[in-house]
């Protein structure tokens, strides 16, 4: 590709020679002779300082944000959303050939992405899927390292989406990904807004920065569907410069309202209505949030051109989606459900929706607070868990550099006014393994924070760790009156510097 054709739509200063360019990265590890590299200051390192390396390796020319003092470069005032159209460039702009619908907000990103894309495919949609669990282009599943990739991937993955046929891309769109332009130069159909509580504030700072870093997606969409049952909610659906169609269980001047909702363990049923429309919906997972994510998927539906019969029953036929409200099977006389809430309002929605169906059951709880990550929510996340819970057992989540025992400290700081029975185990295996073998007939067992995750990250790297295996594993070994099985092994990848954009756990 011609330089002047890589910048197209790039705002930059400085004078071009034309030339062939063969790739672009923010990576000076990865560049080779004919490329070009685009300078990111990322939170702990500045790819300015990687220029003069970038150009040793082959570099044709350099992007940054200040004069690096080297020939052939250009100036942007912003690198990453330069980085994000180059990206988009140099893969011949797959994203203008596909029907982006992306969605955002706190919690209930991924179950709605799954369900946007079961109902378009149900009408006969060829779709692809970026999202927290895995990536997915029709029926081919890919891994995924962050909920919304770096724009090289991101644009990689939408020309083979593009190439395999697929109309429609369906996508979470974090926070971070908002914050650092990855999705700059691309143009959404449609956003869906899910709502917003207290997360990421290690990254973001205040609620006030993550509401505008989440109101980001709205200036590049041409509809909405937003959630009004929280106040930024209210605030996004008042502000957004486009059509709105909003959704609410709480309040019926609503675009779309839930009537005559009636919850059980086994899902959620009611009367989906709205713009003269009435549908009775079997959704396959339980508690109010499954009634909202279900609702939200449908108007994005709708938006997307499909009929409301095909919307209902497509959403009738879903069977879910892995590591949410999941029954992990057992063969025993207690339940264990599998859940991914790592924050206090998705713990406070799992346990609420446990509770009205749970009837005379003792509901226990095992969690635990990720490290290095927004310390003011343990002892929310505890309190909650402590209120809520007949029981509750206090591990590890991904402790990743810190000490797992002052984590559980800090945690236990909100319960110090409550009397719910407790039991602190900081390894997790081990303390799965103790709620397995004090379980009584009727019990519920919450293993909250993990839900499609198989592995947990420790501070020596990270090890395979699959709930829905160890549970299995553990019952067998009960059963055989084994004392348990091997340690997780370590999948620690090799450290290296990277000048790329700040990293994103796919927990976002």
């Amino acid at each position: 590709m011609l330089l002047s054709e890589l910048l197209r739509d790039v705002n930059y200063t400085g004078t071009i020679q034309d030339m062939e360019i063969k790739a672009v990265t923010c990576d000076s590890r990865l560049v080779e002779p004919g490329s070009v590299f685009v300078c990111i200051k990322g939170g702990a390192v500045d790819g300015h300082e990687y220029a003069r390396a970038a150009k040793r390796l082959g570099a044709s020319w350099i992007v940054a944000e200040r004069d690096t003092g080297l020939a052939n470069q250009v100036l942007v005032e912003d690198a990453r959303a330069a980085y994000a159209v180059l990206c988009a460039n140099i893969n011949g702009r797959p994203a203008d050939k596909l029907r982006l619908i992306g969605v955002t907000g706190t919690n209930g990103k991924t179950t709605i992405t799954y369900l946007i894309k079961h109902i378009l495919e149900s009408a006969g949609k060829k779709t692809g899927l970026i999202g927290t669990i895995h990536n997915e282009i029709g029926d081919m599943e890919l891994p995924a390292k962050h909920t919304t990739p770096d724009p090289a991937e991101l644009h990689i993955l939408f020309r083979r989406m593009v190439d395999a046929g697929c109309e429609y891309c369906v996508m979470e769109v974090s926070s971070h990904a908002l914050d650092q332009h990855r999705v700059e130069g691309c143009r959404f159909e449609t956003a869906v807004f899910t709502n917003l509580t207290q997360d990421h504030l290690d990254y973001h700072g205040t609620m006030e920065n993550y509401f505008a870093a989440k109101s980001l997606l709205f200036g590049l969409c041409d509809k909405a569907v937003v959630c009004i049952d929280d106040e930024y909610g209210r605030r996004l659906a008042a502000s957004v410069p486009c059509p709105v169609t909003t959704v609410s269980i709480e309040n019926d001047e609503a675009d779309f309202t839930a009537h005559e909702i009636r919850l059980s363990a086994s899902g959620c049923k009611y009367m989906l209505v709205g713009n003269g429309l009435i549908g009775r919906i079997n959704f396959a997972m339980p508690g109010d949030f499954s009634v909202m994510n279900s609702m939200l998927a449908a108007c994005a539906a709708l938006n997307a051109g499909i009929p409301f019969d095909q919307t209902v029953e497509a959403l009738n036929g879903s069977a879910g989606v892995s590591g949410r409200a999941e029954v992990i099977p057992t063969g025993r006389d207690f339940t264990v459900i599998c859940d991914y809430a790592h924050d206090p309002d998705a713990l406070e929605k799992i346990l609420e929706s446990i509770c009205a169906y749970k009837g005379e059951s003792r509901l226990v709880t095992l969690f635990g607070c990720a490290g290095q990550r927004d310390k003011t929510k343990r002892p929310k996340m505890a309190k909650i868990v402590a209120d809520h819970s007949d029981f509750f057992i206090l591990t590890s989540d991904n402790p990743r550099n810190e000490q797992p025992q002052e984590i559980i400290d800090e945690a236990l700081e909100g319960i110090k006014d409550t009397q719910t029975p407790h039991f602190v185990e900081p390894d997790r295996y081990k303390a799965i393994k103790w709620a397995l073998e004090n379980s009584r007939p009727g019990d519920i067992l919450l293993l909250a924070g993990k839900g499609h995750e198989d592995y947990q990250v420790l501070d020596y790297g990270t090890v395979y760790f699959d709930e829905r295996v160890i549970v299995k594993d553990l019952l067998a070994k009960m059963d055989s009156g084994s004392a348990g099985f091997a340690a997780p092994v370590s999948s620690e990848e090799p450290a290296g510097s990277d000048p790329s954009p700040d990293p994103e756990t796919s927990a976002e």
